[in-house]
């Protein structure tokens, strides 16, 4: 069986779609606020203002948010490209009003950063640089260009150059610093949320196979008297019949009914017998990692190292055999011409090693190797994400492994040979569980 490990490419994208409800809500807010400045500074405060203009631009963000609401439902998704086009225009409208009311020496330029903070949170990078290069470009502009700043004063307030340099500067300095953390902290929380659930993921397809196994233990139980009473109804009529080809159909159907009872009998008794089928010499868990990766123009050496009588077995567990065939599938996807998987054994620990022949893991990403969305080795390998490339397969595979006592090593062959080396190390004393269960198995042979 397997397992669909990283998450749909929809799903993915949906991680950098902003809700067309969200910015409207917040444009509302934009202009409610707006509005109750402009009518405050020039009635409460009495500084003029060039009102009609002013209430032009805000009528124009209502009047926008009007048509969005009408011809969106409210639970529509923006691509980036559509989040920053509107993000963008919020910048514009929000320097129209600043050109009109000061430009940068108005004390509310500092609102250029709510755009910049939205589109870290929740847009890919690139859509928070482009409106950081816009929100720049319009303070510059700003900065030296644009209407006196209102005052009371007969004479328009000129602040001097200096101060207004500082602010472009202050506004740059909040846009890189603010920006930049909003979006390592968003992002942190989408990857350990996409990672935790793919994780649940696993852990629910191992509980659907947990209970496939009671099932079939109940199933046997359920067709033994029918196949009872065929192999009894089967026997009285070999008997009625008299030699000839149906004779022989008869038979046929006896020795199949008690092929079908005796796989029953297997199935009813794995947990009175050690679970035959559960456990797994060295050499046949190899071959389960091994044989879906066969047919893939990669040579496979395969290599036992121990006291064979002390050879270990391993009861068959799911975590363990996806975190290996992930390992050895990402092996396979890097190799040039060969896979190595070296098992190695004594009284305190078991060891099994996977090893590739390609570019191996890079520098940069070996300190960062498992975490989810690190699936890096060099640049020249690079996935994306239609490719599934996004590290997830690797983060569940360490997971596991580690959750059923194994301690993980990762690095990269000794030169002057190349490629990356995983190697995983249970102790002893999780392979001796089992013990009980593989002498019952070879009693029973």
């Amino acid at each position: 069986m397997t397992f669909p490990l990283s998450p749909p490419r929809d799903r993915l994208l949906n991680q950098h779609q902003l809700r067309l409800d969200t910015l409207i809500r917040l444009r509302w807010l934009a202009i409610a606020g707006q509005s109750v400045a402009v009518v405050a500074v020039h009635v409460a405060f009495g500084f003029p203002l060039p009102l009609a203009a002013c209430f032009a631009f805000i009528a124009m963000s209502a009047l926008l948010n009007v048509v969005l609401r009408l011809r969106y439902p409210v639970s529509h998704r923006l691509s980036p490209p559509a989040a920053c086009a509107l993000l963008a225009y919020d910048v514009l409208q929000l320097a129209a009003l600043l050109f009109l009311t000061g430009g940068m020496e108005n004390p509310f330029s500092i609102l250029f950063l709510a755009p910049v903070m939205i589109s870290a949170t929740a847009l890919p990078p690139q859509t928070t640089a482009i409106l950081g290069a816009l929100v720049m470009g319009c303070a510059t502009i700003l900065g030296v260009a644009h209407l006196p700043l209102p005052w009371t004063a007969p004479q328009p307030l000129e602040m001097p150059f200096l101060y207004v340099a500082g602010i472009w500067t202050a506004l740059l300095l909040a846009l890189g610093f603010i920006g930049a953390y909003a979006w390592r902290v968003a992002e942190e929380g989408r990857e350990l949320s996409q990672a935790l659930a793919a994780t649940e993921l696993v852990l629910a397809r191992e509980q659907h196979l947990s209970a496939l196994d009671g099932l079939a233990a109940a199933a046997a139980h359920e067709l033994g008297t029918p196949l009872a009473t065929i192999a009894l109804v089967s026997k009285e009529l070999e008997r009625a019949l008299a030699p000839g080809p149906h004779a022989d159909d008869i038979a046929l159907l006896r020795e199949q009914v008690a092929r079908c009872r005796e796989i029953l009998k297997k199935l009813t008794s794995l947990d009175e017998h050690g679970a035959p089928f559960d456990v797994l010499s060295m050499s046949h868990l190899l071959e389960e990692i091994v044989a879906p990766h066969r047919n893939f123009g990669v040579a496979f050496e395969v290599a036992l190292t121990g006291d064979p009588a002390i050879a270990p077995r391993w009861r068959r567990n799911p975590s363990v055999l996806y975190g290996l065939g992930n390992i050895a599938e990402n092996a396979v996807d890097f190799a040039k011409e060969r896979v190595r998987l070296a098992v190695r054994w004594d009284d305190d620990e078991v060891a099994i090693e996977i090893a590739d022949d390609g570019p191996g893991f890079a520098p940069e990403v070996m300190t960062k190797i498992g975490e989810p969305y690190i699936s890096t080795r060099s640049d020249s390998h690079v996935h994306d994400v239609e490719a599934g490339g996004l590290g997830l397969g690797f983060f569940i595979a360490k997971t596991l492994l580690e959750r059923s006592g194994a301690t993980l090593v990762l690095g990269n062959a000794a030169p002057p040979a190349s490629g990356a080396v995983v190697r995983a190390i249970w102790p002893r004393a999780r392979f001796a569980a089992v013990a009980d269960a593989t002498g019952a198995i070879e009693r029973h042979a």
